[in-house]
């Protein structure tokens, strides 16, 4: 049986791709909810405007609340006035909402910049650091489904090895309907979810 350590993540962005559908959000909440177990929502500041009430609940749900821009552009596309634009935008907008500031966790979107030193010295000054993934469950996949969702994250848990930070996105009705059987399936293979911080030294 596994030992190993979980951190599940989710960015919490506009979903207007194929496989979105608008109960996701909330019936993944509800899951982790029955599960007791705390997640981390890297959430885009449009989104948490458009989308108070669930904003709002990942915060009172205890869930850890960290920055995915405000427009969901690739940074290394932005000057650095506009990474600071975008970045603090987001952050009113998350704090006027749910009342954390989400400081110091922020997800480039599509991972764009992570790897920019640029990008992360302009993060950096804003007090932020790019948190990115060890595995990722392909929920953003047009032809993703709750099947290959479980498929990629089980298969990791159960190879012995610490899965680490795993990526989702609220949208996918895949990751929603996932969600229920993907906490049970990794409790039974003995993974224990562990809060992002435990897993991420952002001193």
């Amino acid at each position: 049986m596994s030992e190993s350590r979980i951190a599940l993540t989710f960015d919490a962005e506009h979903g207007s791709r194929p496989g979105a559908h608008p109960d996701a959000p909330a019936r993944i909440l509800d899951a982790l909810a029955e599960a007791s177990v705390r997640a981390t929502f890297f959430v885009q500041g449009r989104w948490a405007t458009a989308q108070p009430e669930l904003a709002l609940r990942i915060a009172r749900d205890g869930h850890l609340v960290g920055n995915h821009s405000n427009y969901h552009a690739p940074m290394t596309l932005l000057s650095p006035a506009g990474v600071r634009a975008d970045v603090e935008e987001a952050q009113r907008r998350i704090v006027s909402v749910t009342g954390v500031d989400p400081r110091p966790w922020f997800r480039c979107p599509f991972g764009d910049g992570a790897d920019d030193p640029a990008i992360l010295a302009a993060l950096a000054d804003l007090g932020y650091a790019d948190v990115a993934w060890d595995v990722d469950s392909a929920d953003w996949h047009e032809d993703a489904t709750a099947e290959s969702v479980l498929s990629v994250v089980i298969e990791r848990a159960g190879d012995g090895g610490d899965p680490g930070i795993v990526l989702f996105h609220t949208w996918p009705a895949a990751t929603a309907d996932a969600m229920p059987r993907l906490l049970a399936g990794l409790s039974r293979l003995g993974a224990t979810f562990v809060p992002l911080e435990d897993l991420v030294d952002v001193a």
